[in-house]
Formats: C-alpha cells, sequence, structure tokens
C-alpha cells in the first residue's frame, strides 16, 4: 500500500513537472508560411523570429494567465492573438500593407477630432487634455515641439514676407544691371523703412522650396508650390503627426551618406498614405495591433531627420547638422548616439494612449518623448558643453583661458540656421568694479552689437563669437540670414562634436587690486541688428558662466 502510494506521488510530481507553459504557433500569409517574421508577447522583450516553415515558440506567461501575441514582417501589418499558456496551434496571418503611395490621401489633423476610428484625429487617442490622465502624451509634447509651429513660427513668416512681427513690409528689392552680368540686386536703402530682407522681396513670383519643411504636409505634392503664408487645414499645424507617421524611406546619396542636393524635406523622403478606405501608420513599435499599424526601424534613425536638417543653397551648405552627426564619432552604430536619442529622450512616459483607446503600459525606456527639445530649450543648450574657465596673475597682468568643449552634443555648436551663435563675453574688474584694459586676446565682432553690453551688445568686447557667417555674393551683406540669395562662406569657428576650442586674454591689473574674473557663454538666435529690424522676442540664453576671484 505504501509503495502504491508512493509511485502515485511520484507520477503526480512528474505530471506537474511537465506542464507545457510555452506558446507556440505559426505565421502565414495568404499565399503561407512567413519566415523571420518577428513574434512578440506584446509590450515585453519576449520575442522569436519564425522559421523557415513559419514556426515559432515563446515562453509562455503562468498558467491561466492571457497574453497577447504579435507577429511583423516587412511589408506587413502588424496582427495579433490571445494565447495563454500552453498554446500549441496559434495561427497569426498577416495582410500586406500597400507599397505604393497615394497622392489622393487627405491627411488627418494632430489637434482635432474628425472621423471615425483611425481616421480620428491624432488627440483622440494620444492626448491627455480634457481627460483625468496626468501623462503628458505624444500629441501634448508635440504642442510644445517647435515641429507643430514651424507654419506659423513669426521669425519664419517674417523672414518668408520680408516684414517685421507687425506686418510692416520693407520696400522691394532694388536691381542694377551690368553689360556683363545682367541684372543684380543692391543693398537695402536703409534711409528708408527697412524691417529686414524676406524671400518675396527678392523672389516675388515665385513661392521657394521653404514649404517642403516648414509646411510639408501641403507641400509633399507641390513641393515647389506652395506659400507657407496661404495654407491651411492640417497644413497649419507645421510638422503634423500623421505625416511622420506615414515615412517609409529616405533618399539618401549612396557616396556621401546625405541628402541630394536640392532634395530638401519632402522631395527627399518616401511615403506611403494608404488607399482610400485604409490606414497606415509606421512607427518604432512592432507590437501595435489591432489596427493597420507596421513597424519602421527608420523612425529611431537619424536617418529621419536628414531631409530636413541638411540643405544646400546655390552650392553652399547651410544646414548640416544630420552630416555634421554623421561626420561625428556619434554616428558610429555601436558606441554612437541618434538624434533621437537626445531630441526624443525615454523614460518619462509609460504608454502613448490613453487607456479607454487601447493604451497599454509599457517599459518607460521603451517609450520617446515627442517634445523634441532644441534651440530654445534651456536645459537642453545648458548641458550642451563644458566650460571650463582659468585665471590667474602673472606681474601686472591677468591672464585668462576658457576652453569650451562639445561633449554633450552629437553636431557642431551653434548648429542648423546661420542665424544662430554664441557670444563668448570675458570681463575682469578691480576691486571698484571698473572694466581692466585689455592687453591681448580675441574680441567680438562689431555685429554682435555696438552699445550698451547691459542691453546685449557686445561689439569690441573681449570675447569671441561662435558662428557660420555668411555673405551675400552680389550685395555683400554679411553676417547673413537671406541664404536663399547666394552666398558664401566667410568663416565657421563652431565647435564639432567631441572637439575644444581654447582661447586665452590678458588684462593690465592696477597694482594692489583685488581682481573679479567674470566669464559668460551666451546663445542668441538671430543676429542682433535683424531681432531689432524684424520685431523678434528671443532673448539670449546664457549656456555657462564663471566667477573667479583673485588677490595679489
Amino acid at each position: 500500500m505504501r509503495r502504491t502510494l508512493a509511485l502515485l506521488g511520484l507520477l503526480i510530481f512528474v505530471s506537474c513537472s511537465a506542464v507545457d507553459h510555452t506558446i507556440s504557433g505559426k505565421v502565414q500569409d495568404e499565399h503561407g508560411p512567413l519566415a523571420g517574421a518577428v513574434v512578440r508577447i506584446q509590450t515585453t522583450t519576449i520575442s522569436t523570429t519564425t522559421d523557415e516553415s513559419g514556426n515559432f515558440t515563446l515562453p509562455g506567461p503562468a498558467a491561466g494567465e492571457q497574453v497577447f501575441v504579435t507577429a511583423w514582417h516587412t511589408g506587413y501589418f502588424i496582427a495579433g492573438v490571445n494565447a495563454e499558456a500552453g498554446d500549441a496551434d496559434l495561427v497569426i496571418e498577416l495582410h500586406h500593407h500597400a507599397d505604393q503611395d497615394n497622392i489622393a490621401y487627405r491627411w488627418l489633423p494632430s489637434q482635432h477630432h474628425t472621423g471615425q476610428g483611425e481616421d480620428q484625429g491624432c488627440a483622440a487617442c494620444h492626448s491627455s487634455a480634457g481627460t483625468e490622465e496626468t501623462v503628458a502624451l505624444p500629441v501634448d509634447e508635440w504642442l510644445l515641439d517647435a515641429h507643430s509651429q514651424s507654419a506659423r513660427n513669426p521669425r519664419f513668416i517674417s523672414m518668408y514676407l520680408g516684414t517685421d512681427v507687425s506686418g510692416n513690409l520693407s520696400p522691394p528689392t532694388r536691381y542694377a544691371s551690368s553689360r556683363d552680368y545682367g541684372s543684380f540686386p543692391l543693398p537695402p536703402d536703409l534711409n528708408q523703412p527697412y524691417y529686414g530682407p524676406g524671400y518675396k522681396l527678392d523672389f516675388p513670383k515665385t513661392a521657394g522650396n521653404c514649404a517642403t519643411c516648414h509646411t510639408p504636409a501641403a507641400s509633399v505634392n507641390h513641393p515647389y508650390g506652395i506659400d507657407p503664408t496661404e495654407v491651411n487645414g492640417v497644413a497649419t499645424e507645421g510638422v503634423p503627426c500623421d505625416f511622420c507617421h506615414k515615412v517609409w524611406g529616405v533618399r539618401l546619396n549612396s557616396a556621401t551618406g546625405l541628402p541630394y542636393v536640392n532634395m530638401p524635406g519632402v522631395l527627399s523622403y518616401e511615403f506611403r498614405r494608404p488607399p482610400e478606405g485604409h490606414q497606415f501608420f509606421a512607427g518604432p513599435y512592432d507590437d501595435v495591433a489591432p489596427g493597420e499599424d507596421t513597424y519602421s526601424p527608420l523612425q529611431q534613425e537619424s536617418a529621419f531627420c536628414a531631409p530636413c536638417h541638411f540643405a544646400v543653397f546655390w552650392d553652399t551648405t547651410i544646414y548640416n547638422s544630420y552630416g555634421e552627426w554623421l561626420a561625428s564619432p556619434y554616428s558610429d552604430p555601436v558606441s554612437g548616439k541618434t538624434c533621437q536619442d537626445c531630441h526624443m529622450p525615454v523614460g518619462q512616459a509609460d504608454r502613448f494612449a490613453l487607456v479607454e483607446a487601447g493604451g497599454l503600459q509599457r517599459d518607460p525606456e521603451t517609450v520617446f518623448s515627442h517634445r523634441m527639445p532644441g534651440a530654445a530649450d534651456v536645459p537642453l543648450l545648458q548641458d550642451a558643453l563644458t566650460m571650463t574657465v582659468s585665471a590667474g596673475l602673472e606681474g601686472e597682468e591677468v591672464q585668462v583661458q576658457v576652453e569650451l568643449f562639445n561633449d554633450n552634443t552629437g553636431h557642431h555648436i551653434p548648429t542648423d540656421s546661420p542665424l544662430r551663435h554664441m557670444i563668448l563675453v570675458v570681463q575682469a574688474y578691480d576691486q571698484h568694479s571698473s572694466l581692466l584694459a585689455q592687453i591681448d586676446g580675441p574680441v567680438i565682432a562689431d555685429w554682435a552689437g555696438e552699445g550698451d553690453p547691459a542691453k546685449g551688445y557686445y561689439g569690441g568686447l573681449p570675447g569671441m563669437i561662435y558662428a557660420k557667417v555668411l555673405e551675400e555674393l552680389w550685395t555683400q551683406i554679411s553676417p547673413t540670414g537671406a541664404y536663399w540669395n547666394p552666398t558664401r562662406v566667410v568663416s565657421d569657428n563652431r565647435i564639432p562634436a567631441m572637439e575644444t576650442d581654447v582661447t586665452n586674454y590678458r588684462f593690465a591689473v592696477p597694482e594692489g587690486s583685488a581682481i573679479r574674473v567674470e566669464v559668460r557663454l551666451i546663445f542668441r538666435r538671430a543676429f542682433i541688428g535683424l531681432i531689432e529690424q524684424k520685431g523678434w522676442d528671443i532673448p539670449d540664453i546664457v549656456i555657462a558662466q564663471e566667477i573667479i576671484e583673485l588677490n595679489q
């Protein structure tokens, strides 16, 4: 009897220990099994790929627990099925998404709710505004991001039209004529009211290609025919959500790794706008199902940003943050960082949709922010580089050395618009707070403003400007932001990624005086003269500052 009970116990133990908790099945399309499909327990890192027969096996959940198993393959929408431990004959059928772009597609609005289901505006599912949710979702973040303002940015509009922010218009461009060259532009007559340059002042009969980046939803079908000041509807949302999630590819020059010259913005993108009756969303997850969603690795690659962050006009490279990244250590696929790593940081939310809209909790380290901080973000700028200042007394002089190390930015500082520059101001004072005379060292260019330093006019002070300085070929205006005209690069001393700039200064010291050295690094988004012409409200941002006290 005891032996019988012992054998019965052993059988029960073996039976329990042999319970299969795995999940297995097949992935197929209408033609049969699909090899190489990614199969995942939704929102987890538990995944595998199908074998040559389309079969897969995954570690399963605890007994009685249900999970959702998804599958994705290139060219297909993501699909999935419910499963529980021990399921061995699951079938996940994938359906092809369109392999062509539908130019008749109407873009979805980001902010407003229209239509039904997947044809609603993005905010219906991806904004917490008006709900009890406390987490900022993608649309909420995007509304704070410069991409959502690109069509209405007052600096852009006033530069395009040739007005100030109040709408005052500069006079039309004046021209002279030469037997050898024909008509050519003249500098503006500053004895007349002048509100700065404008594309439409120089090219009144054309729209230009500004819209290819600033209003891409409008220009995708008409890249050279859209006046960005006349767009309406979704196009006024700048770079809308739907636009980015319809991107399927980027056309890059295989010889340079850069977009082709004269192909800015939409001209270098490949889209997958869906046919009538369908939707298509490309994103960074391979487990978003059910729905007409697919995974695109491009969404997490710097190349995604390239078409609007590289541009050549009249053979002069103007925007080049992507090219600068590509040439830097940050582009190393193993040890580097992508644009998204810095400008779409993870860890700030644990889902990207409302719970009632199907939003699933995810590891925050997999949820990308759509806040996309940039040239107006103070913390980002202050974390961009390291400033090291050393100062000492040598006889009747104080010697100051300033090192600027671009240790935390994957492109030049500053980058993109040549309007942007950094001003390094180095000043030394005696014990009566009187400025010491500079004996040696660089001085700030006059175009930083001549006047009261307390009002931001730093021209002629000890220090440096870090900038890419352009000069218009015909008018010789420099520095200029009117790079729709032929320009040349006069100088470029911006600091590349992982490089250091060092400047040295000497000041005369009164005998027996205590010395105070003050160093400030200031980021300015446009030339002060242009700011005043346009009436822009863009305060300087102090990136770094240091004060050193010296006693004789």
